[in-house]
């Protein structure tokens, strides 16, 4: 479902919601706001180099190749917390890596 304001400006009909006044919609999100980090084009090119590098480790040339090849393998939260960074102290933020949210 979409949040409350998505939801007063017309899309409850979606969510069979079309009749409830906006004090009665039940919403499943939320509205906020993101902190600026900086001109579009530099996320674009970290995007995109991590796209070419993803492309580079999966061996696959074309986009429609790594659509069909790629697989995603679920893992546990300890072995997320062993592919990340630890047992170092970063003194260089990167800008393509955060740990956290």
């Amino acid at each position: 479902m979409g949040s409350l304001g998505a939801m007063s400006k017309g899309s409850s009909d979606r969510y069979f919601q079309s009749d409830n006044a906006a004090d009665k919609l039940v919403p499943e999100g939320i509205e906020g706001r993101v902190a600026y980090k900086g001109r579009l084009k530099e996320i674009i090119h970290q995007q995109m180099g991590g796209l070419r590098s993803c492309m580079g480790l999966t061996g696959c040339g074309t986009i429609d190749l790594l659509r069909t090849k790629a697989e995603f393998v679920r893992i546990s939260g300890a072995g997320i917390q062993e592919s990340h960074v630890h047992d170092v102290t970063i003194t260089k933020e990167s800008p393509n890596y955060r740990l956290g949210s």
